[in-house]
């Protein structure tokens, strides 16, 4: 019996590297990796080996016969990404086994080299996967720098908290904060406890991987009115974030309207309608928990611009939304191209998993019904307009037939993330990013960027590994040719002072 790929898949690819038949994909050297929903097990070619299943970070992987039933569908969804795919052939190699050998750094640097001494700014995973490459594949001795008094990025504050398996690679990431040429700073800040030119100065490179902190903007009326709050503070807000006040949403009104689609978006309507009993036992804030278990909100709306088809979620996120359990999910029915979209959409696309899903058109100027708490999609419809004086009473739409007024007292706003400017260093306003050259940042020699603020708010956890490698390669190669000055240490004992 074959295995499968569920839910929570990072796209760390662990999994393909310890695969003795090569019958996950995609692999990293193949061109979709980083851009599908999650890695599948090719279940014509599994050998029911169990080496993925013992090598995934979260826990995502199970064998098929196994499956509970929230999961079961996920032996079709990983057989799906092979349906139009060549069967292995008999000539083919049986089984595809990987060539064994002696291990190979690619990492390494000649022997005779001196250390490094590399400081990495964030320990989000995109830091962390540079940080790993450096401690595993050369001599280099790291700083880990993070300016909150808790270690983990966006694992720790970005991951809903009944999404445990996804957090446990945090996990993974923690066993290299005891490492003996590593050492961990945090509560330390750049900009406030230490300089990027003081950084630069006392280490041979410095890697950011500051992550992107703020949210992108709607640009419409009333986006500042008090209600209306970004989906990145609500994230914040579940997770106990240091930053965010416990009081920072007002839960006292029965509908939210979330203007987004994405799995943020899916993140924050699931939290908001959970039963607070069934969130008691994961890493939610207690100051969190303890306003939902008072909240009246039963119902999230979740606003997206284009159709089921075009949706931002992942396939893997809205299975779970869409399964048993005491919120309903329903398809606003305003705009007869939603039901066609849904009726014509391909087997296996986002569209066609929403046939099973009640669709009924909803009357927005009136309060939710009673009844079971629910999500409701509402596909083709841009806002335009956040309503209210003093604080948000609802929402302005477009509609099939004009605009449209949904009633809700509160607006959150999951269109993405944005990176935010570090002082000392430049930065591209049209891109939000460090501008950068394979993660060498520009005029900037021996500074390095990694993650969201190289490349933008772009890819799940796993992507940040390949993008972590080529930041790594990039400092190994200017250290190599001279092109970075080395530089003589003393840092730590500065910051062990402040």
């Amino acid at each position: 019996m074959a295995f499968a790929i569920t839910q929570t898949c990072c796209n760390d690819a662990s999994c393909v590297s310890v695969c003795p038949v090569n019958c996950i994909h995609p692999t990293p050297d193949e061109p979709d990796f980083g851009r599908t929903d999650m890695l599948y097990v090719d279940p014509r070619a599994c050998i029911d080996c169990g080496a993925c299943a013992d090598a995934c970070p979260v826990d995502a992987i199970f064998p098929v016969d196994s499956l509970t039933a929230p999961l079961r569908a996920y032996a079709g969804v990983n057989a799906e990404f092979y349906a139009d795919r060549r069967a292995p052939a008999a000539a083919d190699p049986a089984p595809n086994f990987h060539a064994w050998g002696p291990p190979v750094f690619s990492r390494d640097i000649p022997s005779d080299f001196a250390p490094l001494d590399v400081a990495v700014v964030g320990t989000g995973p995109a830091g962390m996967y540079a940080v790993e490459d450096l401690l595993l594949h050369t001599n280099s001795r790291v700083t880990l720098i993070d300016r909150l008094p808790v270690a983990g990025g966006l694992v720790r504050y970005g991951v809903a908290p009944d999404h445990p398996s996804t957090k446990k690679i945090g996990e993974t990431f923690a066993r290299f904060h005891r490492h003996p040429r590593l050492r961990l700073r945090l509560g330390v800040e750049v900009g406030r406890d230490v300089t990027a030119d003081e950084l630069a100065a006392r280490h041979d490179a410095v890697i950011y991987a500051v992550g992107a902190s703020s949210a992108r903007s709607l640009g419409i009326p009333g986006e500042d009115l008090p209600g209306s709050v970004a989906a990145t503070t609500v994230v914040r807000w579940y997770n106990g974030h240091p930053d965010v006040p416990a009081d920072v949403l007002d839960l006292s009104e029965e509908r939210v309207v979330v203007v987004g689609n994405g799995n943020v978006a899916l993140d924050v309507a699931r939290i908001l309608t959970a039963d607070p009993a069934a969130l008691a036992g994961t890493s939610i804030s207690p100051a969190a928990l303890a306003r939902l278990r008072t909240s009246k909100v039963r119902e999230v709306v979740l606003l997206a611009r284009r159709g089921p088809e075009d949706a931002a979620y992942t396939r893997p996120e809205l299975l779970a939304l869409s399964g048993p359990g005491e919120v309903d999910l329903v398809v606003d029915a305003h705009d007869p191209r939603v039901g066609a979209a849904i009726d014509a959409g391909v087997a296996g696309g986002k569209a066609s998993l929403l046939r099973g899903v009640r669709r009924e058109p909803v009357d927005w100027s009136a309060p939710p019904a009673h009844g079971r708490r629910r999500i409701v999609l509402r596909f083709h419809s841009a806002p335009v307009e956040i309503l209210g004086d003093r604080q948000v009473r609802g929402t302005r739409v477009t509609a099939a037939l004009g605009d449209e007024e949904i009633v809700a007292g509160q607006v959150v706003r999951a269109v993405g993330y944005r990176g935010v400017p570090l002082r000392g260093l430049p930065f591209d306003e049209a891109t939000a990013t460090i501008p950068n050259s394979a993660g060498r940042v520009e005029g900037r020699p021996g500074t390095y960027v990694v993650g969201w603020i190289k490349r933008g708010p772009s890819g799940g956890i796993g992507a940040n590994r390949a993008c972590a490698a080529e930041t790594v390669a990039t400092v190994l190669a200017d250290a190599v040719d001279g092109r970075i000055s080395r530089r003589a240490p003393g840092l730590v004992s500065r910051l062990r002072r402040r």
